[in-house]
């Protein structure tokens, strides 16, 4: 135990001198963290600028009211935002007039041209999809539309399809089919069976039928003389052949028609946007605080050094004690001791160890108990079938009893019962040793129930018991048949056993999740709930006669248990006496 306290306190300083030591390098190193997570901050900020601005560029001609949004976005993210003209001439900022601008420019803000750097998902045509000009529907059309809209999803809906309806930026509706739980792309007019009227609420209005023929005017400018195939420019902006080919899918359009409708959109909607303006962002203020002068640095060192080294011999004094009790004990659990224990006087971690190591030796003086108790249970169980062997065969020995075919029968039977007393021994060992093999297939639960039952119909029916199978749909299970078969039986015998005549005993198997339930119900005479938690113990008898006509060795529900442990699932067993006792073996089911 000294060397533990003075590896503690060894320990304990070895660490506050480097810790004191890193002071300087941790200072060093959150400066340089705080720069880049400063550098973070603002890169987020600078593009939430950009991008409100954008917004108001694609939604304004011009920039006369943008003064206001300025001063919003320059408190919102406490910086200073300014904006001027590709010529230099001041648009707004937040800052007082007169004060110079930043010495280089943060972004140009253009809708039509949007900068990628800051909106890394930007499109292909770098036009902000805000920007939407002449298609911009009137308060009308989109009441009208949405109408509409909302007339043909309820429609769909009651054909059993599910759809969602949403809004695009120019107020135009949109239905959209789903399946199985994942949105699909929308289309302008859903796939369906039923005679559902979509016409209504996607055919362009007057506002698009004029804004389209204006853009394929455009697009068609562009295109005369490139000898490019004819069509027209859709709702969305896509290239419509004339005539189309037949195959899977429609051509993608070329490089030249698609420049031209990139083209043909940008003068379209330049009227609508505000002019290509230059934004200014001032950095955030940079805080500095006091400088720590030396001296200080010295003396918060050396108490540091202090506390430590005495905070260490205050803690290794007060684990010390225990660790010795823990040692104690645990020679004296080596010596044979099995009721040695550690009393628990603090909390934290030794807590916790000397809490394990109680547990630990009550698990094994449990352990012994149980061990003893399987000793003298088996001996017991032994004793019985060999004294009657043993009997009847010396009294036909010295003549007293003659080998007659009754004689003979008797003693198989009571050597049929030590070979099965034997087996059921040899089943508990492999489980315990983990050597329980077990030859896995897929296995027809509606078939094996059956297999279980044909086997134990004939002793039911001499004891007036009615023994029925019944399998809900087809679960899949993957087991050992003749593993599971023996389970099923032990639980069969068991309820022929406690079940008086006139009852009824089921056999039963059902999908639970991602189990496969087998259920064996009696009506017997039931378990006490006392008596619950112990129906799965080795040797276990309700009655404690230990009598034959009444029960068994005490291992058919213990092989039951292992039996389902080897195979991934468990056993239980709910009663309610006089009325109905139901053993449930759950198992993983196949994927």
């Amino acid at each position: 135990m000294r060397s533990l306290f003075v590896r503690l306190l060894t320990s304990s300083a070895v660490v506050a001198v480097c810790s004191i030591t890193a002071t300087a390098w941790l200072a060093a190193s959150s400066t340089s963290g705080a720069i880049q997570r400063e550098q973070g901050q603002t890169l987020a900020s600078d593009a939430q600028i950009n991008n409100s601005l954008l917004g108001y560029a694609a939604r304004h001609p011009d920039w006369s009211g943008v003064a206001a949004t300025v001063r919003d976005l320059a408190a919102a993210n406490n910086r200073r935002v300014a904006l001027t003209t590709e010529k230099g001439a001041l648009i707004a900022d937040s800052a007082a007039a007169g004060t110079p601008l930043p010495a280089r420019v943060s972004a140009v803000v253009d809708p039509l041209a949007v900068d990628v750097t800051l909106v890394p998902g930007a499109a292909e045509d770098r036009i902000d999809p805000r920007a939407v000009g002449p298609f911009l529907l009137p308060d009308r059309d989109r009441v009208r539309l949405g109408k509409a809209a909302d007339a043909y999803a309820a429609c769909m809906r009651r054909t059993g399809q599910a759809v969602r309806t949403t809004v695009s930026r120019t107020g135009r509706p949109s239905v959209t089919t789903t399946g199985e739980g994942i949105p699909q792309e929308p289309s302008p007019v859903p796939a369906v069976k039923a005679p559902c009227d979509a016409v209504t609420f996607n055919t362009p209005t007057r506002t698009e039928k004029a804004a389209l023929k204006q853009l394929n005017l455009l697009v068609g400018s562009c295109l005369k003389g490139k000898g490019a195939e004819r069509g027209s420019v859709g709702l969305d902006f896509t290239w419509v052949p004339k005539e189309k080919r037949p195959g899977p899918a429609a051509a993608e359009p070329g490089q030249t028609i698609s420049s031209c409708i990139v083209a043909a959109r940008k003068e379209q909607l330049d009227p609508y946007v505000a002019p290509a303006a230059y934004l200014y962002i001032g950095s955030p203020a940079e805080a500095t605080g006091p400088r720590i002068p030396l001296p200080s640095i010295a003396g918060a060192a050396l108490l540091v050094l202090v506390l430590t080294v005495g905070v260490s011999v205050m803690a290794a004094r007060r684990l010390v004690g225990p660790v010795n009790a823990l040692t104690h004990a645990a020679r004296r659990m080596r010596d044979g001791d099995s009721s040695a224990r550690v009393q628990v006087r603090t909390t934290g971690e030794i807590s916790e160890l000397a809490t394990a190591f109680n547990e630990m030796s009550e698990h094994l003086q449990r352990m012994e108990e149980q061990r003893k108790a399987m000793v003298s249970d088996v001996s017991h169980e032994l004793r019985t079938p060999l004294s009657n062997l043993r009997g009847w065969l010396e009294a036909a020995q010295d003549g007293v009893a003659e080998l007659d075919p009754a004689l003979i029968a008797s003693l198989v039977e009571e050597l049929l019962l030590l070979q099965h007393i034997v087996d059921d021994l040899q089943d508990l060992a492999l489980a315990d040793a983990g050597k329980l093999r077990l030859h896995l297939e897929p296995v027809h639960l509606g078939d094996l129930l059956d297999q279980v039952a044909t086997a134990h119909r004939g002793r039911a029916e001499a004891a007036g018991l009615t023994l029925t199978t019944g399998v809900i749909g087809a679960p899949a299970l993957t087991a050992d048949p003749v593993r599971l078969r023996q389970a099923i039986g032990n639980l069969v015998t068991n309820s022929l056993r406690y079940t008086p005549a006139g009852g009824r005993i089921t056999l039963g198997a059902r999908r639970d999740g991602d189990h496969v339930v087998i259920e064996v119900t009696d009506t017997g005479i039931g378990i006490r709930a006392e008596h619950l938690p112990h129906v799965f113990d080795r040797f276990w008898r309700a009655e404690k006669s230990r009598n034959r006509r009444t029960g068994g060795s005490g291992l058919g529900l213990a092989i039951v248990r292992d039996l389902a442990e080897a195979h991934g699932g468990t056993a239980t067993a709910a009663s309610t006496p006089g009325v109905r006792t139901t053993f449930t073996l759950r198992l993983p089911a196949r994927p």
